[in-house]
């Protein structure tokens, strides 16, 4: 078969690669069941003190895995200068966590799967896990700072991770629903 045809199967992972990717994926699958069942309006409801609610959070992460995936190709230009921000680019950032008037549950969730096929596609074929880029100008980053591809993902896992389960308090304060348990 040629390597252009849909039919050539993935290349099987093994090790490291696999690893990541498995926990990324576990965690994903995390984040998004919280989503089940929700209708656009619920997925944009605040159940907690939080400004945050799920369908915001799907968006949240689905931005930052694009952005820092862009970073792993790009390096840290993609991501602007924290700095330089402007009310405008703030206001942006405010609205990936939550569901603005027209978006949708089913939307949101497409582009989380088509954000995550990228990624998982950028790592199984990146030829190393070590590239590195410095991080971008922000007050959370040590300055003269590089970042590997293995450490963004693993940033990547970390954030994915955190909201999870944010969404699963969201969730379980609106209707009960929980993750586990």
């Amino acid at each position: 078969m040629e390597p252009n045809n849909p039919a050539t199967p993935a290349p099987v992972l093994t090790g490291e690669r696999a690893d990541l990717l498995e926990t990324l994926a576990k965690h994903r699958g995390f984040l998004r069941f919280t989503a089940n069942g929700l209708t656009d309006e619920q997925a944009g409801l605040r159940t907690t003190a939080s400004e945050l609610c799920v369908g915001g959070l799907i968006k949240h992460v689905t931005s930052v895995e694009r952005n820092w995936v862009s970073f792993i190709v790009d390096g840290p230009s993609v991501m602007g200068d924290f700095h330089n921000m402007t009310e405008e680019d703030f206001a942006r950032r405010a609205d990936e966590f939550r569901m603005l008037p027209g978006e949708t549950l089913a939307e949101v969730l497409e582009n989380y799967a088509e954000v995550a096929r990228r990624t998982d596609e950028l790592i199984a074929s990146l030829p190393d896990l070590d590239a590195a880029h410095p991080l971008p100008s922000a007050p959370w980053f040590e300055p003269g700072r590089t970042w590997s591809a293995r450490r963004v993902l693993l940033h990547v896992i970390a954030e994915t991770s955190q909201h999870a389960g944010h969404a699963d308090i969201i969730r379980e304060s609106l209707d009960g629903a929980k993750t586990m348990g």
